[in-house]
């Protein structure tokens, strides 16, 4: 950042005393000479010049150092720049060439009046002629100024708050352009012929056709300057985009893009900045929103939106519950308590996510599991059957751990329940309370896991020889008698257990 205004300076220099080598240079060689004349204004001399030149660069490095001193100073000091200090970086360039122009206004009003005390009939020639030079001055201020501040001027919008009023906008970038580059060099031109179809005085053709060739080259040679300085400034931020947007697009999610300006172009950049930190706090909420509901009701949700109400659906449902969680609560710290709770319910999603399942809640020390929604799952209750058994067997390797499950299958109704700003997806109806009930008779039995016979019945015959059924019970609360069912202990022909079943042993 400090190498900077060593350049910045030395250009603002540059910028003038091309000025005025164009000015003297012009008015030595291209001004047109009356007929019958000889040199006329060429008599002038460096002097004048020089010294208007030399008495200009020292107002242009004094204006420097007072307009910049906001901004050095906040870059010495470091962190967010104040308002002033915003506007200081981004409106240097532009007060630095409205300050070229005055000094130009006034150094060429004494040039030309030494001029004129030497041929007076020139008068409209030479107030044009630096004039021109006065519009050149200002625009390659502005546009060299304007890009070799940049990285002051996007840390300053980095670090502060953005404004796009704080500099010219694209449309008046391109009027200044061609305001500079153009029409001022075309309108001399004009002016030069006019004076001589319409005045006294008659220039010679061969010295009017040099300084109409003249003017022709500084137009294209300006404009040409001027147009890349002002496409690059457009340029440059749209191709920088275009590279953010292709790093997005091949993956990246951390992509920001510095502000050049406060233009339309500013804009642009601050508006693509934002848009990422948006994608990035959605994504964030998003992946919130997956961990607290699970990641097919997340993505359901963005799918088809988070109306209230429910479907009928036929669904198998898992229980699993802790034994004894209450006197291990009293028994224990509490550091070891939440860590065995973590522990098993760490355990018990990895099992459901593994047979494609959703944990629709944890509540206390259980944890529902539901298998066919909010996805539809033909095969649901034998996923859940097989869930049930490979979760025991899990779970009996934790130390201090005692659990009870408990399995059922049935139509239920599953969507969006609770308030409008407040609700959860979640399965409301028979083969919930079923679950839960055999999950209560399961903490009493050796098997630890009870499935009802319509949770069976479903499952396919693979999954039915790992069962066998029992007695008929009424659980609490159910009118209907419940069939139970809870994971054979198969053995192989040698009375051994077989090794592809051992695991589902009870």
């Amino acid at each position: 950042m400090r190498t900077r205004w060593p350049l910045y300076l030395t250009s603002m220099l540059l910028a003038n005393a091309f000025g005025g080598i164009l000015v003297w240079a012009f008015i030595q060689y291209g001004l047109p000479v009356p007929e019958g004349e000889q040199g006329g204004p060429r008599r002038t001399g460096l002097l004048v010049p020089v010294a208007v030149f030399g008495a200009g660069g020292v107002l242009s490095l004094t204006a420097s150092a007072l307009m910049l001193r906001p901004v050095m100073r906040w870059q010495m000091r470091g962190g967010p720049p104040s308002r002033r200090e915003q506007m200081a970086a981004l409106h240097a360039p532009l007060r630095q060439a409205i300050v070229h122009l005055l000094i130009w206004l006034v150094g060429g009003g004494i040039l030309t009046g030494f001029i004129l005390l030497d041929s007076p009939e020139l008068a409209l020639a030479v107030i044009v002629t630096q004039c021109m030079a006065a519009t050149i001055v200002f625009g390659f201020t502005y546009m060299l100024g304007e890009r070799i501040l940049r990285p002051v001027a996007a840390q300053a919008l980095t670090e502060g708050t953005f404004d796009h009023t704080l500099t010219p906008g694209v449309g008046t970038r391109m009027a200044m352009t061609w305001g500079m580059g153009t029409f001022a060099p075309t309108i001399a031109i004009v002016l030069l012929c006019v004076t001589q179809i319409s005045s006294d005085v008659k220039f010679s053709a061969q010295s009017l056709a040099v300084s109409i060739l003249l003017l022709c080259g500084v137009v294209i040679l300006q404009a040409l300057a001027l147009s890349m300085l002002t496409g690059s400034s457009i340029s440059d931020p749209v191709r920088q985009l275009s590279q953010a947007i292709d790093r997005v697009q091949d993956g990246s999610v951390d992509v920001q893009v510095e502000v050049f300006d406060g233009s339309e172009i500013g804009l642009l950049q601050v508006g693509f900045n934002r848009m990422m930190e948006e994608a990035a706090k959605r994504r964030q909420l998003q992946e919130l929103f997956g961990r607290h509901v699970g990641e097919e009701v997340a993505q359901r949700a963005l799918d088809y939106g988070t109306e209230l109400g429910g479907e009928t659906r036929f669904v198998a449902v898992l229980f699993v519950d802790m034994v004894g969680s209450t006197a291990t609560a009293a028994e224990r710290p509490p550091t070891e308590v939440v860590s065995l709770l973590n522990e098993f319910f760490r355990i018990v999603v990895d099992v459901i996510d593994r047979h494609h399942g959703f944990v629709n809640k944890f509540v206390g020390d259980a944890a529902l599991a539901i298998f066919g929604a909010p996805l539809d799952r033909p095969d649901a209750p034998t996923a859940a059957l097989a869930a049930a058994r490979e979760l025991r067997e899990t779970l009996r390797e934790v130390p201090g751990l005692d659990i009870g499950i408990g399995v059922s299958a049935g139509l239920a109704v599953a969507g969006n329940i609770g308030a409008a700003n407040r609700f959860e997806y979640t399965v409301i109806g028979d083969p919930v309370n079923e679950a839960s009930r055999l999950t209560e008779l399961a903490k009493d039995r050796p098997e630890r896991v009870l499935a009802s016979g319509s949770a069976l019945y479903f499952a396919d015959d693979g999954e039915q020889s790992f069962w066998v059924t029992g007695e008929e019970v009424q659980l609490r609360g159910r009118r209907r008698m419940t069939l139970l069912a809870w994971p054979r202990e198969r053995t192989g022909a040698s009375g051994a257990a077989d090794p592809e079943q051992a695991r589902w042993i009870g």
